[in-house]
């Protein structure tokens, strides 16, 4: 098998390269500051906390106002030429809508042509956010409030983080929105960085041991070591792509690594086992687990080699997020924040053992690998946080799922970055509202004779991947220059499926119902590789399966 150049599409990777409208900066003032323009007023601003926002207005406007939070932007510049990432400047220009294809404005133009307004936020401060965004939407509700009188309802959406905040202000502030939509929302910030963090320890202790991995020093020494660590991390990562056929370990591997590589184990099997113990999917952009060549390996590619190239691609995500987020969240906290001394590495893979069984090369290559890895072998030191550290970050902004107005949930079933699981918590946690609401009902009933059932208040939607997808040159290697499969990468959604989020939106928001099922049935199916199953689920992140 020929080596594909699969680090060459995680390029300025699907967690930090996002995109903004091309809007000018909001001037240094309270605003808004409106040109009057027909058919659209734009208007520009900052919050008291400076953070600089857009408003845009058509001259139908028909009172309801859409708010946009942005996802996760990195608080840092990332230097050019990194490998497999590239280069990034701190922006925080305003975002009034998602971006379909990181530039792709027609979902917004199809708000406004509808006489919807638009509206979205820079935030005064990058990175993780939470707390400070949630602050600023509150403020910029009021704002447009003041500027537009005649706003009869708000509905709030928003993308990864941007879909943490939305749910957020809804969960703190539910009396200021009719309606929300998080989209391939974010989990909380432990379960998010056990996730991101779990992996990037795995590819230090075995792959990369000069990795720092987090617990970086303050000020200018600790930016240089992460951004060296990217630099690392990125270079191993297109090592372990060199040696995917053959198992070929990378120079760069710790003793530890270089033992299991001794004992015959390859090293798409390792790898392949950090991405379960993280709880990465093992789909992918261009690997479905599924498709093989035709020959030789039509049945051994997709059994042996094709999940380790799936968690190559979701796993450089992951470990962008790591370096990226732990340095940030470590600074906002005061010391190292992820901690592993506790964690049970062989229990979080008891399932996956057995189903990816070939591919870690049975029963007794995964017994030696989590014999490295566990908590026994000084060959592999796991990473202590700071108390005190651990104790200020599980003060940052914490979403339970409660379901306070109309929501709506869209998620790719492969995200790497926020797992369909994060979804799937809400499901569940609105399951047990939803029934402790009927139960009160039903107890009222025998008081006063009179039902009042709670409303189903969640619609859960969810990008679904093709039934086979990854594709082959003549010569039988995988072609990895393809668009990105539906259901896969992180937030990779239409203008169909975005609209369909929209729709529902503004009309639950106006209505405070969702659409009929026959429409929405027929926008699902229209749209295509999107589904409502009410009985689709995927595992929790690993945080809450310790």
């Amino acid at each position: 098998m020929k080596k594909s150049r699969i680090i060459s599409i995680l390029s300025a990777s699907a967690l930090v390269s996002m995109a903004v409208v091309g809007i000018p900066s909001a001037a240094h003032a309270a605003g808004p500051l409106c040109d009057g323009k027909v058919p659209i007023d734009s208007c520009q601003g900052t919050t008291s906390d400076t953070a600089p926002y857009v408003m845009q207005v058509p001259a139908n406007f028909n009172g309801t106002l859409v708010l946009y939070s942005h996802g996760y932007r990195p608080n840092v510049p990332v230097p050019a030429g990194i490998p497999g990432y590239g280069g990034y400047t701190v922006t925080n220009t305003p975002q009034p809508g998602p971006l379909v294809g990181g530039k792709d404005t027609s979902v917004i133009a199809y708000l406004l042509g509808n006489g919807y307004a638009v509206a979205g936020s820079g935030f005064a401060r990058q990175g993780w956010n939470a707390d400070s965004a949630i602050a600023t939407d509150v403020e910029l509700i009021g704002a447009f409030k003041a500027q537009f009188p005649t706003t009869k309802h708000v509905v709030a959406w928003g993308e990864s983080l941007g879909g943490f905040i939305t749910q957020g202000l809804a969960e703190t502030h539910p009396t200021l929105v009719d309606a929300v939509a998080p989209m391939c929302v974010a989990d909380n910030v432990a379960a998010e960085l056990t996730m991101a963090g779990d992996f990037l320890w795995g590819v230090k202790t075995l792959f990369d041991p000069t990795i720092k991995g987090g617990n970086y020093s303050a000020g200018a020494a600790g930016y240089a070591e992460a951004m060296g660590d990217l630099v690392k991390f990125f270079t191993v990562m297109g090592k372990l792509q060199a040696g995917i056929a053959t198992g070929a370990w990378p120079d760069t591997s710790s003793a530890t690594g270089k033992a299991l590589a001794a004992a015959g184990i390859p090293s798409r099997s390792a790898l392949l086992l950090l991405g379960l113990m993280a709880g990465l999917p093992t789909q992918s952009a261009h690997f479905d687990s599924i498709s093989g060549p035709a020959g030789a390996l039509k049945v051994t590619f997709p059994l042996a080699i094709s999940p380790a190239l799936a968690i190559l691609e979701n796993g450089a995500n992951a470990g962008a997020l790591a370096v990226l987020a732990l340095s940030d969240v470590e600074n906002q906290a005061g010391g190292a924040i992820f901690d592993n001394t506790k964690t049970d590495y062989a229990a979080r893979v008891a399932g996956d053992r057995v189903i990816f069984n070939a591919a870690l090369s049975g029963d007794t290559a995964i017994d030696a690998m989590l014999g490295a890895l566990s908590s026994a072998n000084p060959g592999a030191p796991r990473a202590v946080g700071n108390a005190a550290a651990i104790a200020k970050m599980n003060t940052l902004q914490a979403n339970t799922g409660k379901i306070n107005v109309p929501t709506i949930t869209m998620v790719g079933v492969a995200d790497p970055i926020t797992p369909a699981g994060s979804s799937v918590r809400i499901a569940q946690a609105f399951a047990q509202q939803y029934a402790d609401e009927k139960a009160a009902a039903f107890k009222e009933y025998g008081k006063t004779h009179s039902y009042d059932p709670p409303k189903k208040d969640l619609l859960s939607l969810w990008s679904t991947t093709p039934s086979a997808y990854t594709t082959f040159d003549s010569n039988g290697s995988p072609i990895s220059t393809t668009p990105a499969a539906p259901g896969t990468n992180h937030c990779n959604f239409t203008a169909a499926q975005y609209l369909v989020v929209a729709k529902e939106l503004v009309t639950a928001g106006t209505t405070g119902n969702f659409l009929p099922g026959g429409l929405l049935n027929n926008m699902i199916r229209k749209a295509k590789n999107l589904s409502n199953d009410p009985f689709f689920d995927a595992p929790l992140l690993k945080y809450y399966q310790q």
